[in-house]
């Protein structure tokens, strides 16, 4: 059994959803994870934002809006009238309790609410067109085992137990579809994964199934050696360790949020990358498995902020570094890079929302400087130390880009810049030519 997640541009218009009707028709026993059509999940977020500004009204008339979108898409979709009137009836249900919930006042478990109806209407729409194809396919409501606890992890044992239920409960079916993305809190409200969404939970019930391998198809032929928006040729690389895919995914590779592999690796279960608009292109398969001796790929993080503090106390001073890890630790900022010396520190964080605070508090341990509008350019691959050159040949591509701060060592799979945003597009074009 596999688990194939597809994304909101992969069913985001009838004639996307029988492509991937196509696709998932010869599939058996296999579990199929969807997102909201591409643009669903906005609307019901612009419906969430009028009702938080009072503005009842608009939001009725962004329903019906949403409501006329998802009429035309049944048309499109289904050939009978039996079934247009199965699928018109099914969201009629939903976009009646999309305008009971607007008659209530806002909150985020409102919103919450609101936002899960994406996900039920594109499954609810692709189980009724497998049926009209002929396919036995059953619908497995995310809602009903898909669970997090008070921390917001998933709750392994209650998912696992529950997911195994339902299927035996429809042993006979051709095809499973569900949700991805929702799920409910440990107080049973409807709630959803927010990381990665979708990709999460497509990597959580492939852990927790025991399946052969999580397929994540996306409209891209999986992880690209650097970014298709700046350099051109780029390649999709086959083969990635988790490690390596981690990175990749962190530093800056849209095409997979970084905690999505985690109960896979932890699983030890294949996750393979792979474009519905090419479905026959080899894409990305992660793994467990290393290839040695080779730079895989470069990616790169924006809106980064560089905070220096030098201080001569630091000296020799015991305690210094846990008195800043704990300035960041209280204001709930994680740390990118960080390099340090003797007489100061320099590290990197991606959420301004505390800096003021956090600049006053490090202030009291010496002079703060503080860089706006950098990146992170991250060099991937097998960069254990012993190698001889990999680093050198990174340096080497970046001679005539001025770089703020490196960090090397801390992984075994990458070797990380911090640049000025301007140099952004002339450092990943140098890294492709030299590393590739």
């Amino acid at each position: 059994m596999k688990v194939k997640k597809f994304g909101g541009t992969s069913v985001e218009s009838a004639e996307r959803i029988k492509n991937v009707g196509r696709l998932i028709s010869e599939c058996k026993k296999d579990i199929i994870v969807l997102s909201a059509m591409s643009g669903t999940t906005n609307s019901l977020l612009e419906i969430s934002s009028a009702l938080k500004n009072g503005e009842k009204k608009s939001a009725v008339e962004l329903i019906e809006n949403l409501n006329n979108k998802y009429a035309d898409t049944i048309s499109n979709l289904f050939k009978t009238e039996e079934y247009k009137e199965k699928a018109t009836e099914a969201l009629d249900d939903i976009f009646k309790s999309l305008k009971e919930l607007s008659e209530k006042s806002y909150s985020l478990k409102l919103e919450k609410e609101i936002v899960a109806k994406g996900e039920l209407m594109s499954t609810c729409l692709m189980n009724l067109h497998m049926h009209e194809e002929g396919i036995n396919s059953v619908l497995l409501p995310a809602l009903d085992f898909m669970k997090i606890d008070m921390h917001g992890e998933p709750d392994d044992d209650f998912i696992r137990e529950n997911v195994a239920k339902l299927i035996d409960a429809h042993n006979d079916a051709d095809l499973y579809i569900t949700q991805g993305f929702i799920c409910r809190n440990e107080e049973g409200d409807i709630d959803n994964l927010q990381r990665g969404g979708s990709d999460y939970t497509a990597s959580i019930i492939g852990a927790l199934s025991g399946a052969e391998e999580i397929e994540i198809w996306t409209d891209i032929d999986g992880m690209h050696n650097n970014d298709p928006r700046y350099v051109e040729g780029t390649l999709p690389v086959h083969n990635l360790h988790f490690e390596e895919a981690a990175e990749l995914a962190y530093f800056g590779a849209k095409i997979l949020h970084p905690t999505c592999i985690l109960p896979a690796r932890e699983h030890n279960v294949p996750v393979r990358l792979l474009n519905t608009m090419e479905p026959t292109a080899e894409g990305t398969l992660i793994e467990n498995k290393l290839q040695r001796g080779s730079i895989k790929a470069v990616a790169a993080k924006d809106n980064i902020t560089a905070i220096k503090i030098k201080s001569g106390r630091m000296l020799l001073a015991y305690g210094f570094l846990k008195k800043v890890f704990e300035i960041f630790e209280k204001y709930e900022t994680s740390i990118d890079m960080i390099t340090t010396s003797e007489v100061g520190v320099s590290l990197t964080i991606d959420n301004e929302k505390n800096l003021s605070k956090i600049e006053d508090e490090l202030k009291a341990l010496g002079t703060v400087t503080i860089d706006r509008d950098m990146v992170i350019i991250c060099v991937v691959g097998d960069l254990e130390w012993t190698n001889k050159g990999f680093e050198a040949a990174a340096l080497e591509a970046l001679r005539n880009v001025p770089v703020r701060m490196i960090s090397y060592g801390g992984s075994n799979y990458n070797i990380s810049f911090l640049i000025k945003k301007e140099d952004k597009t002339k450092a990943l074009r140098l890294l492709s030519y030299h590393l590739f």
